[in-house]
């Protein structure tokens, strides 16, 4: 076994996707050198049991783009994939750019390939991808990392949601206008609503898959989601966004402890996936209006992290300035008699009780 190939260290993330080439791994033959070589079964069984698991899949290929597109849809495989990188350039390459399309980090990105070559160099660029050899891949849902602890609803249709942002993201690259201007076209609203007994374990997945956009770095399951919201001292409040393409599911949890004259946002946390809708703005300027109509002032703890900085610029630009120091946490707060920043525009925002 090469180090390519080794073991997931016990703490890295569960995986969100996993990139599969194609020739000789997914299906039995070169497509640019047989006409029709046939999908590997144990491969395809695997393909559908990550993605009822929430796990995408993508592809990067050393082929012709219309070869491998043609034949993903002659064995109605495409769509299964999320991103696909057919070329001739390196893998890593393509690797590092399916990431950035879906917008998740590389840590979280798995990578199976039947040439050691290719997983060596992308082992090389990208040491926190892990790589397998092809004759692993029906074996690969039996693994840790492979299975999230929570397999809600919204996991289920992952994949659903990921090709819809991908029709987004097609959008917006043929809009003439500027990137606002895109986002006012899209008709955003979101829907803030205490967690229900039904969000309970959507919301305690995202504690664990956000990283960029949380900020304080907790993690709740489900028993203490379910006591914070039954709390009278707690507000546990979940974010649904739709636009005009769909709906984004569950996208948004704020813990908030009502402490005197204090609504103290213990966390607050946004999925990755909306990362570039800027609603994190849009949430976090609700919660402060909350705050201030029910006489408290908004207070914020926020612990830095190596990929959560976008967090804290968001507290800053809603008004939040550090105010002290609390168990290792850095205390912002919102002064009341101050002007508070109104938050973005281009999202309605729903109050449901």
């Amino acid at each position: 076994m090469t180090a390519a190939d080794a073991p997931a260290p016990a703490a890295a993330p569960v995986v969100k996707c996993l990139v599969w080439d194609l020739d000789d791994t997914l299906w039995d033959g070169v497509v640019l050198e047989q006409d029709e070589p046939e999908p590997f079964p144990e491969a395809v069984g695997t393909l559908r049991a990550l993605d009822e698991r929430g796990i995408l899949h993508a592809a990067a290929s050393r082929s012709d783009p219309s070869a491998v597109a043609r034949h993903l849809a002659g064995h109605g495989l495409d769509d299964w994939f999320c991103a696909v990188q057919a070329g001739w350039g390196a893998k890593s390459e393509a690797v590092r750019r399916i990431a950035e399309a879906l917008n998740i980090g590389l840590d979280t990105v798995a990578f199976i390939d039947n040439d050691p070559a290719e997983r060596a160099e992308v082992a090389a660029v990208l040491p926190m991808v892990r790589c397998y050899p092809a004759e692993d891949a029906g074996r690969l849902p039996e693994r840790p990392e492979f299975r999230p602890e929570h397999v809600t609803a919204v996991a289920a249709q992952r994949r659903r949601l990921y090709r819809t942002e991908w029709e987004r993201r097609q959008a917006e690259e043929d809009f003439a206008g500027s990137r606002q201007e895109f986002l006012a076209t899209l008709g955003l609203v979101m829907e803030v609503r205490p967690a229900g007994e039904e969000d309970l374990a959507r919301a305690s997945e995202l504690t664990v898959r956000t990283h960029q956009l949380n900020s304080t770095g907790l993690t709740y399951d489900v028993t203490e989601l379910r006591e914070l919201s039954g709390s009278p001292d707690h507000e546990v409040l979940v974010a649904r966004l739709s636009d005009r393409f769909g709906d984004y599911g569950v996208i948004g949890l704020a813990v908030t402890r009502l402490d005197g004259d204090d609504a103290v946002l213990r966390l607050m946390l946004m999925s990755c996936r909306v990362a570039s809708r800027g609603v994190g703005g849009v949430l976090l300027g609700h919660l402060v209006g909350r705050a201030l109509e029910s006489g408290r002032r908004p207070v914020a703890h926020f612990v830095p992290t190596d990929v959560n900085r976008n967090m804290l610029v968001t507290l800053r630009f809603a008004g939040f300035a550090p105010v002290g120091e609390e168990d290792g946490h850095t205390v912002l707060a919102v002064d009341p008699r101050g002007v508070v920043p109104r938050p973005p525009g281009h999202t309605r925002i729903v109050e449901a009780r």
